[in-house]
């Protein structure tokens, strides 16, 4: 699904709100898919599953389109919507409650692309950083991947994880703590290996 870009968020969201726009629904649909496919795919596995917990958050979209624009913040709200979709797909699908979700291992850069650059880090290299990652709680996980490949802002994902920017700042710094600790002893490895080729 290829994403496009939306000039006017409020506009769109004023079209679907007041004018019923399936057209503009479907603009969104097309803009959100592939972020919030990487969002989801955090919390199911499935790409087929997290495809069909995207259409229900769109489906919810369209069911309460006449409050669309009292939302204040939609790219927070879509978030926590299809975060609450997932989490309610897998308490429903696997009759588990929210704290054993926590050790559901989750791949943080299964969904990413490279640059030439990248592809130079080895395979090795990224299991062991993704290694790192396993060792942090779900939410710490989760802010980490909104924040660093989703681009969100420091508030936005507050909102969608229901903390405070405060608790967020707390996740962040430990991911980053345990991603440089990742990093400087596999740099190490390196640096000792290269003086030998």
């Amino acid at each position: 699904m290829q994403e496009e870009l939306i000039p006017d968020m409020d506009q769109l969201l004023r079209e679907i709100c007041e004018h019923d726009s399936e057209r503009a629904l479907r603009k969104l649909y097309l803009y959100y898919f592939n972020k919030l496919m990487r969002f989801v795919s955090i919390y199911v596995k499935s790409e087929l599953e997290a495809e069909e917990i995207i259409s229900d958050v769109f489906l919810n979209v369209w069911q309460n389109r006449k409050k669309l624009t009292v939302i204040k913040n939609f790219n927070a709200y879509l978030y926590a919507t299809a975060r609450n979709a997932a989490i309610d797909f897998l308490r429903s699908s696997r009759n588990v409650s929210f704290n054993s979700i926590e050790e559901e291992q989750l791949e943080v850069f299964t969904k990413t692309t490279t640059t030439p650059e990248d592809d130079l880090i080895s395979k090795e290299t990224i299991e062991k950083i993704n290694r790192a990652i396993e060792t942090l709680p779900t939410q710490c996980k989760i802010a980490f991947k909104l924040i660093r490949e989703d681009q969100l802002k420091y508030k936005e994902v507050a909102e969608i994880l229901n903390i405070s920017v405060k608790t967020l700042e707390t996740h962040i710094n430990k991911a980053t703590k345990v991603l440089r600790k990742a990093l400087l002893l596999i740099i190490s490895v390196l640096c000792f290996f290269s003086k030998f080729f």
